[in-house]
């Protein structure tokens, strides 16, 4: 039962929301909320309402209430903050818990005004915003404070964003808004365009987690798949492979090239050249996928690391910043 006061980092990201309390990640869940239509009702929250994505009646809704990064739907984002703040800090509290909570770069002022309101009406007495690219850059244990430049590049599900970072603050930035989404929808179009064969996101996904990379791999790996045939509407299996995964997500992948390359662009050349020295880490969930290092290393021409634990740093950052808010308190959003 939590008496006192918590500090807790907070990563609203659109397949999944990070809670980070007491030097670690207290919640990992899928942010996807199911609703009783008539009565607006949440029934289902996190892991349980995802696995019920695609599989329910008329009369529920599966949905995620954060598209593209930002608040889609604001009261189900507040109901969904108060759900895991309670969780986490335990239903009875003297005290209402502090919250940094992460928000993409490019966010507009109206955007972070609400993700700063629905963290106050969800329970926090203290609400901070935090840039995705700064908190994945505390997380990840760079040297942020150091006059040097420091890449990060955060693939999440539905932004992508890459950011030099030196003296605590973001010198340069570009966020775009695609990413392991649209690898999802390449992957699902392969498939209906090449077999005939309609699946659903969740398919995608797997076949993406299961057997994608974003090089070619030594060994070819393969996967069959069941969906829905086109022309008869009879459920039909397909068998997929690597190679054609690989081939389905070109697009997809030069636009995180392309976010890459958009970011240089607009840096200094001395914090460029540490950019280069030094290589880029990757972040978020986008960064698991087979080879992506060596193929943003190929294409970029900055060598890439995936960051040891690639879909916490952003929630480990944003925890973290809190202990660090006097000398980041410059640098961060303002509402």
């Amino acid at each position: 039962m939590a008496w006192f006061s918590k500090d807790l980092g907070i990563d609203l990201g659109t397949a999944n929301i990070l809670v980070f309390d007491n030097g670690e990640i207290a919640m990992h869940e899928p942010c996807v909320v199911a609703i009783q239509v008539d009565e607006q009702k949440i029934v289902a929250i996190g892991q349980e309402a995802r696995e019920m994505y695609g599989r329910v009646p008329d009369t529920i809704e599966v949905m995620r209430p954060i598209q593209d990064g930002v608040i889609a739907d604001y009261e189900v984002t507040e109901r969904l903050l108060h759900y895991f703040i309670s969780k986490v800090c335990g239903p009875l509290r003297l005290i209402k818990p502090r919250v940094m909570v992460s928000v993409p770069w490019g966010v507009t002022s109206v955007e972070s005004r609400a993700v700063h309101e629905a963290a106050l009406q969800a329970g926090s007495r203290a609400a901070y915003l935090i840039h995705q690219p700064l908190a994945a850059a505390i997380g990840a244990g760079m040297p942020i404070g150091t006059p040097a430049g420091n890449m990060v590049m955060c693939i999440g599900a539905g932004i992508t964003e890459a950011a030099i970072v030196s003296l605590n603050g973001i010198i340069a930035a570009f966020s775009m808004r695609s990413g392991g989404n649209k690898l999802d929808q390449a992957i699902a179009a392969y498939v209906r365009r090449k077999y005939g064969v309609a699946i659903g996101e969740m398919t995608a996904e797997e076949i993406k987690m299961r057997i994608g990379a974003a090089v070619p791999l030594d060994e070819e790996l393969g996967m069959e798949v069941q969906g829905r045939d086109q022309v008869t509407n009879l459920p039909r299996s397909a068998t997929i492979t690597s190679s054609e995964v690989l081939e389905a997500i070109q697009e997809p992948l030069e636009q995180l090239v392309k976010v890459a390359a958009s970011v240089l662009e607009k840096t200094p050349p001395e914090l460029a050249s540490d950019a280069i020295d030094r290589g880029m880490v990757l972040c978020g969930g986008g960064a698991l996928l087979r080879g992506i290092d060596r193929f943003m290393t190929r294409e970029v021409g900055v060598p890439a690391y995936v960051a040891d634990n690639p879909q916490g740093c952003v929630v480990i950052g944003a925890g973290r910043a809190l202990e660090m808010y006097d000398t980041l308190r410059p640098n961060l959003p303002r509402v």
